[in-house]
């Protein structure tokens, strides 16, 4: 028996091999320290990638519960904190890492959070100082979405009613902090956008720890913020505090302190503006009447408005002048006219055939009123007419007789 051979299948040497791995207290519960690389978030929500050191790697993966607990999205190269156990993976005979919890080694989680979110709002544009809309000047309708509990409001409501006691201000009371906080911030906003009820909008709280501010560093609230056609003023914590709302809103206040005199004008130093503008209004429309004043006084004593027979003579000797222009214009222009026509007609006078009958010659017409060319035109015994400068003859053909060719000169 001691020389017997123990034959294993695969399967169960490499599931011997997980019991002895599952069986160990030290690998069930333990803190593992390196760096992530070959980084995959399946679409299931499970992680998988690989943890190494300068030396070494080893496979790991957390599953999708505990991954949706994380306060930042794991990367390549960064050095974490990881907490589970070690167990083999009896298909391939290899063993891994099964995380349940996960930290930065160095930087807090929520700093990195803060960071990876920040960053892609800003590659989407959301931070852009270009789409970022002007706080109303002169607001009546004040909307804060707040703890109607907190100091925060209390601050609020003393300073707007100090200095600008013609603003209505309108609470929506929200939880500030915790899981819930965020969803109904984002009511308060919606709300006001959709009554369109108020001029400009304070989204705030009071001071406190980067957990009792986390609530304004979350993505749907600083969408929602950024899309609100109502401008608005975000005021979370302190003066050193900052949020994801902060660099999305339109404006950021420190404090919801200041976000309050941000929010409405001092009535005392607006009223001293608008004074300043009704003095130079006054000014203004004193200088234009001074020089309208000064201009009809220069039209009044003008020699056309004192004389006005004046103009009219001036008139008239104009009219004068341009109707001797006209009839001398017209003159040469009829002149040189006739002179060409007077050209024209002696031209057709010389072309025309009754000027050379009226020098004794006359024109002969056959009995069919042909105009005779040459005697082959006419036969003995016809009669024929001329035409002279005067009148007709008649005539008949008593005999016709044809000129002998006169021969070429040699």
């Amino acid at each position: 028996m001691a020389d017997e051979k123990v034959i294993l299948t695969v399967s169960a040497l490499n599931e011997y091999i997980k019991s002895k791995i599952d069986s160990d207290r030290f690998l069930s519960s333990l803190y593992l320290k390196g760096e992530i690389s070959n980084f995959v978030h399946h679409k299931t929500g499970h992680l998988y990638f690989t943890v190494k050191d300068e030396n070494s790697l080893i496979r790991a993966l957390m599953f999708a519960s505990s991954a949706a607990k994380l306060k930042f999205v794991p990367e390549n190269g960064m050095k974490v904190i990881l907490h589970g156990r070690v167990s083999g993976y009896l298909r391939d005979g290899i063993y891994n890492f099964y995380a349940d919890s996960m930290e930065p080694d160095g930087i807090g989680a929520l700093y990195i959070a803060f960071e990876q979110l920040k960053r892609k709002l800003q590659a989407e544009g959301l931070c852009d100082p270009a789409r970022k809309k002007p706080l109303p000047k002169i607001p009546t309708r004040i909307g804060v979405i707040t703890s109607p509990t907190g100091a925060a409001i209390r601050d609020i409501i003393n300073i707007i009613t100090r200095r600008f006691a013609y603003a209505t201000i309108y609470l929506y009371p929200s939880l500030v902090q915790g899981d819930g906080a965020p969803a109904q911030l984002i009511e308060g906003l919606t709300y006001f956008n959709t009554g369109n009820s108020v001029d400009v909008i304070i989204l705030g709280r009071g001071g406190g720890s980067i957990e009792d501010l986390w609530a304004f560093n979350n993505e749907a609230l600083a969408r929602a913020v950024a899309a609100s056609r109502i401008p608005v003023i975000s005021a979370v914590g302190h003066e050193t505090d900052f949020t994801i709302c902060d660099f999305v809103a339109d404006r950021r206040a420190p404090t919801p302190s200041a976000a309050a005199e941000l929010a409405v004008p001092e009535t005392q130093e607006l009223k001293r503006k608008i004074l300043n503008i009704i003095g130079r209004m006054q000014t203004l429309t004193a200088s234009s009447l001074a020089l309208k004043r000064k201009a009809l006084t220069f039209l009044s004593d003008s020699k056309v408005m004192r004389e006005p027979i004046y103009i009219l003579d001036e008139k008239k000797t104009r009219l004068i002048m341009d109707t001797a222009q006209f009839e001398n214009a017209a003159r040469t222009l009829l002149l040189t006219k006739r002179t060409a026509w007077e050209k024209i007609a002696s031209k057709l006078e010389a072309l025309n055939p009754l000027s050379v009958l009226l020098r004794g010659y006359a024109a002969v017409f056959s009995e069919k009123g042909k105009l005779v060319k040459s005697v082959e035109d006419v036969s003995q015994g016809e009669y024929l007419t001329l035409t002279t400068g005067d009148g007709k003859i008649g005539a008949r053909v008593e005999n016709k007789e044809k000129n002998k060719p006169v021969p070429a000169e040699k």
